[in-house]
């Protein structure tokens, strides 16, 4: 397996990716939903030795003001309070088939790599509706609780973060 830059040639695997993995990860009305999430962050793609994406992962700087998102704008606050610095995940999926292949770790691993000289690397986790498979991976690559916040009645988060 390789983990690599994404290229645009990647989006209508990415795409469909993304999609089979919700609510695990924000659905997206169509592939250009998703590659503007790409355009201003920095997305890694696993794939396999045909080629074929297997997975991504997709980090977000924060203060990028083009990321609407009030997961980000969250732990911005908490950076603020903790006097620290992070980079945050907007999403990692993988494709069903290659689940159990520990594709999750390896895109996380390089994602350290990429946060180094960071104090943290964040991430979010449905509570409501609940994740906790996502809950378990993210305990076992190490990061902890670090906030949780209910947005509306019927979705809720939990916030995690790891150093790199």
């Amino acid at each position: 397996m390789i983990i690599r830059p994404y290229t645009p040639a990647d989006l209508p695997a990415l795409y469909a990716i993304n999609q089979a993995g919700t609510p695990g990860v924000g659905h997206e009305d169509s592939p250009e939903g998703l590659k503007r999430w790409f355009d201003v962050g920095t997305c890694l793609v696993a794939e396999d030795e045909n080629g074929q994406p297997l997975g991504f992962i997709n980090l977000i700087e924060p203060g990028t003001m083009a990321y609407a998102s009030d997961n980000l704008r969250w732990f911005e606050r908490w950076m603020a309070e903790e006097q620290a610095s992070l980079r945050y995940v907007d999403r990692i999926a993988v494709a069903e088939a290659a689940r159990g292949l520990r594709i999750g770790q390896h895109l996380y691993e390089a994602a350290f790599e990429l946060a180094k000289g960071r104090d943290w690397i964040g991430a979010e986790v449905n509570t409501d509706p609940d994740n906790p498979l996502s809950h378990k991976f993210h305990a076992r690559m190490g990061f902890v609780r670090v906030g949780e916040k209910r947005y509306k009645p019927d979705y809720a988060v939990a916030y995690y973060a790891r150093k790199p």
